[in-house]
């Protein structure tokens, strides 16, 4: 008789998508304040590396999660505030995308790999 192990994967996401979010507004009022991309890029990488780490299951949607509320921040600050962010902090929100993307799918492969190596396979 075989025993399946206990999957964290179990329940809901929203946990998660709330982190997501937390961590999207965190980075997005960092970039707004301290106009910093390579912190941003930084922050969005942590972010979504830890995220895939704990949710492997379609990375994807972490990097989607993270960047959209960076921009939506951004966009909240340039309505109620007198900080606007500037064209290029606009594009360069986008471009944080691509180490989101290696954080996401990275944090997603060490946990498969955590994963095998608890299990002996």
């Amino acid at each position: 008789m075989t025993t399946q192990p206990v999957s964290p994967q179990i329940g809901s996401d929203a946990p998660f998508y709330f982190l997501a979010a937390l961590a999207g507004i965190g980075t997005g009022w960092a970039d707004v304040t301290i106009n910093d991309l390579l912190l941003t890029a930084l922050l969005v990488l942590a972010a979504c590396m830890v995220l895939g780490l704990l949710r492997p299951r379609r990375p994807w949607r972490w990097i989607a999660a993270v960047v959209a509320f960076v921009l939506l921040t951004q966009f909240a600050a340039s309505l109620l505030t007198r900080i606007k962010p500037t064209r290029a902090q606009i594009y360069g929100s986008f471009l944080t995308a691509l180490p989101g993307l290696a954080g996401a799918y990275g944090g997603a492969v060490m946990r498969r790999v955590i994963d095998n190596l608890w299990q002996g396979k």
